[in-house]
């Protein structure tokens, strides 16, 4: 099974300081939408796991958080797409849980729930603490500059991903998808030619 597992707000939609809290609130960044389609054309399973602190804020109630997930399957099944499952963290950072990121819980529930190696399952998030919980979970892990990074200078991105050794850097997500599509037609096609050396 080809899994990818994608953080929410800066990476699908965009982000806001003062948290998406409801459906209009959720807009979806420009070309995320088509980039998730385009991996579930190409065989991709796609999961998100997303840090929903304002659950645990009182800022908005399980109702909301359904409905504005319910609006971005709308939207994307317009483009042909889809998403699998929704792994959300609803603590608020005083609670001690062992699922918001940074830490590992959800893409450790993922791995479990869907029976995959994590070290095969690409994480991709905006910010540091998405990769650094892909990381340690021990995916392979991708940072975009659609979200917290947009504002970034060159010398501040240098500097976060010396932090972060083996994370790639990708514009956004519809770049990351043609990195991860390449690099899979690489592989399939050094396959091909390894089989046919054996065959000869």
């Amino acid at each position: 099974m080809k899994l990818v597992i994608l953080d929410r707000d800066g990476t699908i939609n965009e982000e806001r300081d003062d948290f998406v809290k409801s459906p209009d609130e959720w807009v979806p960044l420009p070309g995320a939408l088509e980039a998730i389609a385009r991996l579930n054309h190409a065989g991709w399973h796609v999961v998100v796991a997303s840090n929903q602190s304002g659950l645990g804020r009182g800022l908005f109630d399980m109702a909301t958080l359904n409905a504005m997930h319910a609006k971005m399957n709308q939207l994307l099944a317009r483009q042909g797409g889809r998403i699998d499952a929704v792994f959300i963290c609803p603590h608020a950072p005083d609670d001690q849980c062992t699922c918001r990121k940074p830490l590992p819980g959800l893409m450790e529930q993922i791995g479990e729930r869907y029976g995959v190696h994590l070290r095969d399952v690409p994480v991709v998030g905006d910010s540091p603490r998405d990769v650094q919980a892909g990381l340690a979970a021990g995916c392979p892990a991708h940072l975009v500059r659609s979200g917290k990074l947009r504002e970034a200078t060159d010398e501040e991105l240098q500097r976060t991903l010396a932090q972060l050794p083996g994370v790639m850097l990708h514009e956004d997500l519809c770049a990351f998808v043609d990195h991860l599509l390449a690099h899979e037609a690489r592989r399939r096609g050094e396959a091909d030619a390894g089989h046919g050396r054996r065959d000869g």
